[in-house]
């Protein structure tokens, strides 16, 4: 299977690859003229033919390919917006990888009411890293692009700014239904598809009353993962998985 890049642009028939990607293709995978590699813009995939490779003005790979034929492909139909509050970043970055093979849209890092401050307030600066994660994880996956990363918001106000047509809040509450049966009756209730998906994940600790409150009055109802208690790693991936299950078509 033929690696994935993302460029900026296609031209008519030929497009440049420039930056870290270029690096790691040529100097890493040693890259040589006439090899194929798909190449997106995140609209389009197309088979490129690799026609130079040549150094920048500032010393870095540009690689330039002549385009061979599109590509077959596909936007996800389901759009998921996760709102994902910060954790210890070494588990929020996996979270962040995973989140992208599984589909997500959109990632919004919360700072939620019980999110450690210090990882708050050193977020900002981890946000190139989180973008590249992103990127290299939609190329790994063969995405037509990475998600959009947003930034870091606190709980309150970026439940009210979600605009997911289904938004869901992940509760630890013992009287919050299943999410299984959360999806069961959207899917019911809407005959012709959910275009888009919020949804929240919690920090360690769980939300507060407060975030509950506020989430409710965004539109955002409560489900649950079942009886134990989950690492907000293993929360993402179960509720991404369960999500296309059920409405994915």
């Amino acid at each position: 299977m033929r690696r994935r890049f993302f460029v900026e642009r296609f031209e008519s028939n030929s497009t440049q690859l420039t930056g870290d990607a270029a690096d790691h293709l040529g100097r890493v995978l040693r890259a040589e003229p006439g090899q194929l590699y798909e190449l997106s813009d995140g609209r389009n995939v197309w088979l490129g033919r690799i026609e130079r490779i040549a150094p920048s003005k500032q010393g870095r790979s540009c690689i330039e390919f002549s385009l061979v034929e599109p590509v077959p492909s596909h936007k996800l139909r389901l759009r998921i917006e996760l709102l994902l509050s910060i954790v210890k970043f070494d588990r929020f970055e996996w979270c962040l990888e995973k989140a992208t093979e599984l589909g997500a849209g959109r990632i919004v890092p919360l700072a939620a009411a019980r999110t450690e401050k210090v990882l708050a307030a050193a977020a900002a600066k981890r946000r190139a890293r989180w973008a590249k994660i992103l990127l290299e994880s939609a190329q790994q996956s063969r995405r037509l692009g990475p998600p959009e990363l947003a930034p870091v918001a606190a709980s309150l106000k970026a439940f009210e700014a979600s605009s997911g047509a289904l938004r869901i809040l992940l509760s630890e509450r013992r009287e919050a239904p299943p999410l299984r049966d959360v999806l069961r009756e959207a899917g019911q209730q809407h005959s012709a598809g959910i275009g888009s998906v919020a949804l929240a994940i919690g920090p360690e600790g769980g939300w507060t009353e407060a975030e509950f409150s506020a989430a409710r009055a965004a539109g955002f109802g409560e489900a649950s993962l079942g009886d134990n208690v989950l690492r907000t790693e293993t929360a993402v991936v179960a509720a991404l998985a369960n999500l296309h299950f059920a409405l994915a078509e």
